[in-house]
């Protein structure tokens, strides 16, 4: 099916000559018959268009207006034809008067219609539905054509700042017709700062260098464009590569003309990398140790140092768990919290492949005790559930939307949902002697799922792919973990890399980065598929993965910007500070105060990034005020990361900072009993909150303010000895009040 010979005429862009030739093929060619029009190629999308089957206005996803209710940007085009053609007898259409129908009169504001107008009478979309309505509203005719491709022209430029790019979105029918469909595409760009784009595919380029994406839609189909929009300032000499993360990062800043800001110095490189793969300092002694070091790979050194500690199984233990859900719900949860918080710790302790890691999970069975991945499955106990939180965490994809309706942004239907749950539905349960817990088996028979809106029982199917037929003696979750760690799986290894490179860099390659689709594409498509291959071939080696990312000369960039890059958020031309998370500023603020928190029912100098389970944020208001999560969600926007007055006014002026500041055997005591030289005791101030010495600068005012007399309310001066302690303390409160102690940078 075609459109009208003015859209033809258009889809040759010969739009300034569109009426002329209307009008000669008019005359000229009685021969010349419109073709009929198509519910489904043609009006769907007028009104989608329109935007009148989004949620703001007649999409059931919203719940309608007024009774009339369309599915969601028309993925179930039959549903629609119901309730615009047969629902409220009929009353939406009036064929004997096109003109007169309820449906054009609201959408051209001829009768009042709480969307305004949406149609003008003079546009192509009206002629479309006035058409359609004047033919009889068929719902098929027989030149109906299947959408088969859509694809945008062209997909990729280099577009300057301040200038414009027009889009044409050209769709394949099934009989192999190629249609101009730009006037229906419907337009997003992922970054409005980055670009804008109009409804008509006009693309106009902000002052904001880097890469931006224009996604496109027509019916079920979407396409992307992406734009290298370039700085064009002058690069200069680039660090040394170390590795391919470097070659890729800088043959992008290249490309767009973003000079990278220098490699950061030793003791920054050194807080860092300590700071991002153990959470926490490096000690005065490490401190010491590095900075005198004339190693040539002594970074490599700490590197792999870090990688063999026991902090780093604490620290990242504490993110996997938090995003698995290790939540203590009532006081029977402690065994299987602890339980598989030390699973967790101790595979990466071992560094245990991920997809094995990932198997051991997904397949678990047995008890509790005897097999900690067990666990899991009390936290998340019903297969949608189970479904949802696999695919956002391991395989990067949000599938919450497609249980109701057609996911909005992806090629995701309710189908895929429910035969992804099917892989869960055999999941079996029954109590065992430990109070609260369950043993988990897989139950024998036909592993199905029901479709909640067509009712239809649905085999288990990987997404866009198949497992095979699965017997009632297997266990399907077995199956599941076959497919997500096939080295062809698009999604899995993509989606560990881009969450560990963000853990490091601040930003994902792909934001957010549990949101891997088609439509919202890397920022450096080539770095990603570049991490994804070696992360495969290295046997999905998680420490090979940290080890690559810290090891380049793209993570150890300074974070002070340069003339050019100051403005660069997505191309790592420069390190991006970032806030200490909750559990790791606490641990911070433990170690300069030389007062370690004591938590109930641990060991007292048990570290916050090692605590087991959401519990102790009920005992730890300062957990609390700077957004330790609550192990409620697989998705890590729910960790705080914002400042707040609250924050401020707890390192300010809490009970809990003023006893650590004052504690009896704390560092500010303790360097005041010393004899040691001030210098010394102010050094080692610095190097513990900052891994650094002092300015000269620095040094002379804090000597200065460490050995002032202050007086007593008589004004007499106070001891000498509580003079200093008292100093002391406010020297290390002043440092831990510092952006450069709160943030990594």
């Amino acid at each position: 099916m075609v459109l009208p010979i003015y859209l033809w005429a258009k889809s040759r862009q010969f739009v300034g000559m569109a009426i002329t030739i209307l009008l000669v093929s008019v005359a000229q060619s009685a021969d010349i018959v419109q073709q009929p029009v198509s519910f489904v190629n043609d009006v769907v999308p007028v009104l989608t268009k329109a935007s009148c089957n989004t949620g703001g206005c007649h999409a059931k996803a919203g719940g309608g207006q007024n009774g009339f209710q369309l599915s969601l940007l028309g993925f179930e085009v039959a549903e629609d034809y119901e309730a615009i053609v047969r629902e409220g007898r009929g009353r939406r259409l009036f064929p004997p008067l096109p003109e007169e129908s309820l449906l054009l009169r609201k959408a051209a504001g001829e009768t009042p219609h709480g969307g305004g107008v949406r149609l003008s009478k003079d546009s192509e979309g009206y002629e479309i539905i006035r058409r359609w309505i004047s033919e009889g509203a068929a719902f098929q005719t027989a030149n109906d054509l299947k959408l088969e491709t859509l694809e945008v022209i062209p997909n990729r430029n280099v577009v300057k700042m301040g200038a414009q790019q027009q889009l044409q979105a050209l769709a394949t029918f099934s009989d192999g017709s190629k249609r101009d469909v730009t006037e229906f595409a419907l337009f997003e760009s992922n970054s409005e700062a980055m670009a804008e784009v109009s409804s008509d595919g006009l693309v106009k380029i902000q002052q904001i260098p880097g890469r931006v994406a224009i996604m496109l839609r027509y019916q079920d189909k979407s396409a992307v464009f992406t734009a290298a929009i370039p700085l064009g300032a002058p690069i200069g000499e680039l660090p040394p590569p170390n590795n391919f993360i470097d070659e890729l990062v800088f043959g992008n800043l290249q490309e767009i003309g973003i000079p990278p800001s220098p490699v950061s110095d030793d003791a920054t490189f050194l807080r860092r990398v300590t700071l991002d793969i153990t959470g926490r300092l490096p000690t005065a002694k490490e401190t010491e140790v590095f900075l005198s070091s004339t190693d040539a790979d002594k970074r490599d050194q700490v590197i792999e140092r870090l990688l063999r500690s026991p902090g780093y199984a604490d620290f990242f233990a504490n993110k996997w768990t938090s995003l698995l859900k290790n939540r203590r719900d009532d006081a029977s949860d402690i065994t299987s919290n602890f339980a598989f918080h030390a699973w967790i710790r101790d595979s990466l302790l071992d560094n245990v492949p991920y997809d094995q890691l990932v198997r051991e999970l997904l397949a678990a069975t047995g008890t509790v005790v005897a097999n900690p991945p067990v666990a899991w499955y009390k936290r998340v106990k019903e297969p949608k559930e189970q479904l949802e939180d696999v695919a956002q965490l391991f395989l990067g994809v949000r599938l919450q939307c497609a249980q109701c309706h057609h996911h909005p942004f992806e090629r995701w239907s309710q189908d895929d949902y429910y035969s992804l749950a099917a892989f869960f539905s055999q999941v079996g349960r029954k109590p065992t002697e430990t109070r609260g817990e369950d043993m988990i088996f897989h139950k024998r028979g036909i592993a199905t799922a029901t479709n909640m809106k067509t009712g239809e029982k649905l085999r288990p199917a990987a997404l866009g792919d198949s497992v095979g037929d699965i017997t009632p003696e297997q266990d399907p979750r077995l199956l599941l973990a076959d497919w997500i760690s096939k080295p062809n799986n698009p999604f899995f290894a993509k989606a560990v890399v881009n969450r560990y490179w963000k853990h490091f860099f601040k930003r994902g390659l792909i934001e957010p980065e549990d949101d891997i689709r088609d439509t919202n594409p890397p920022s450096n498509p080539e770095l990603l598929t570049a991490l994804e291959e070696h992360f495969i071939n290295s046997g999905y080696d998680l420490k090979e993965l940290v080890r690559a990312i810290t090891r380049s000369k793209a993570y150890q960039l300074s974070s002070a910007p340069n003339e050019f890059n100051l403005i660069d958020e997505q191309n790592y031309s420069r390190y991006y500070p970032r806030r200490l998370q909750a559990e790791v500023l606490l641990d911070a603020v433990n170690d300069l105060t030389a007062s370690p928190t004591d938590f109930p029912n641990l060991p007292l100098g048990t570290r916050a990034v090692a605590l087991p389970d959401n519990s102790y944020n009920k005992a730890s208001p300062f957990l609390r005020v700077f957004g330790r999560p609550d192990n409620s969600s697989v998705c890590e926007c729910e960790r705080v990361q914002s400042s707040s007055l609250a924050q401020s006014l707890h390192l300010i002026n809490s009970s809990e900072i003023k006893s650590k500041l004052g504690a009896a055997k704390g560092r500010a005591t303790n360097l005041a009993g010393q004899e040691t030289a001030v210098e010394e005791k102010i050094g080692e101030i610095y190097r513990v909150a900052f891994s650094r010495e002092p300015t000269a600068e620095e040094l002379q005012v804090a000597i200065e303010y460490v050995q002032q007399i202050p007086t007593d309310a008589d004004g007499k001066p106070i001891d000498a000895n509580q003079a200093a302690r008292q100093n002391y303390q406010d020297l290390i409160w002043a440092l831990m009040n510092s952006k450069e102690f709160l943030f990594n940078h």
